[in-house]
């Protein structure tokens, strides 16, 4: 099995409607994630050192990530202020990133000798690592980076050649558009993969030209926290796991089933996004990205976040 880091954003996610945290932010979610198929997962990232730092520091380590090359600062933890809508998620205002975004870490030798051990290197917009990726390509095999819903020109220019994978988050919008913007991030340099999120409506996915789509496991949510996380994850895990195995047979192997790298490789992409839908799925069944919630006192300021914001 392949080792997954996760490199950038954590937060706790505050429930307002019922007072309690939940771990979560989309470098630290793939990574946890990705260890419950069995990678070895680590994390690397910013904590900040008030009580939501380290209960989000503590399940960590409980889940058993490697925590070894994290750092610790002084200030507020990364917090969103979250409220559920028929279990959908809905944002209110939060610290944006707190601690993470200010002092986001500064990647040196060890850090990228670390990095070259992995498989797999996840990061995201909401991570404040840009000027960090040029060491993050020349340490890491491959290199996967979650733009949520930005793609505007620039931001997509600067990023996407230090990436082999990209994500992005569609929602409502059309076919034509969502086509539109995967072509835009291969052509600013995107080296192999887009996956396009589209919640309850699927997901498409271009690998090397091919352009793929995923059916949604639809379910009665509870909490849809995390969910294209979860489907990022599992294709990522199940994909660069598998396709090492890729190999064309020799001529005299004959053609009865599978003989050549490249019909592997689209069983294995089908495989992976099936798997990956499942997964999802069952994620809409858990509260918060992976449970681990912790009942706190809310502050004046967010009993005034809920009730100027409250939907």
């Amino acid at each position: 099995m392949i080792r997954t880091l996760g490199i950038g954003d954590n937060v706790c996610d505050k429930y307002l409607h019922i007072s309690t945290i939940y771990p979560g932010g989309n470098a630290l979610n793939v990574a946890v994630f990705s260890r419950m198929f069995g990678a070895q997962a680590a994390y690397l990232g910013t904590f900040g050192d008030d009580m939501v730092g380290k209960h989000v520091y503590e399940t960590a380590a409980e889940i058993g990530l490697d925590l070894s090359h994290c750092r610790f600062e002084h200030g507020n933890n990364g917090c969103a202020r979250v409220q559920l809508v028929n279990g959908d998620r809905v944002f209110l205002t939060g610290n944006h990133g707190g601690i993470s975004r200010e002092k986001p870490p500064a990647l040196t030798e060890m850090d990228e000798e670390y990095i070259s051990g992995f498989d797999l290197v996840h990061t995201s917009v909401y991570s404040y690592l840009e000027p960090q990726l040029p060491a993050i390509r020349r340490a890491a095999k491959f290199v996967s980076m979650d733009f949520s819903n930005r793609t505007d020109d620039n931001y997509l220019r600067g990023c996407c050649p230090y990436i082999d994978c990209a994500e992005i988050s569609c929602g409502d919008q059309d076919e034509a558009g969502i086509r539109a913007a995967m072509k835009k991030i291969m052509d600013f340099g995107c080296g192999h993969i887009v996956i396009a999120t589209r919640g309850s409506k699927g997901a498409f996915v271009q690998v090397d030209g091919n352009f793929y789509e995923q059916s949604p496991l639809l379910v009665k949510a509870r909490d849809t926290m995390g969910a294209g996380d979860a489907f990022i994850a599992c294709f990522l895990t199940n994909y660069i796991d598998g396709i090492k195995d890729a190999v064309d047979f020799g001529p005299d192997s004959g053609n009865r089933g599978i003989t050549t790298a490249a019909e592997y490789k689209d069983c294995l992409i089908r495989l992976s996004l099936y798997r990956a839908s499942v997964f999802s799925s069952a994620q809409c069944q858990r509260d918060g990205s992976f449970g681990f919630g912790k009942q706190i006192d809310l502050t004046e300021e967010d009993r005034k976040v809920m009730k100027k914001e409250s939907v």
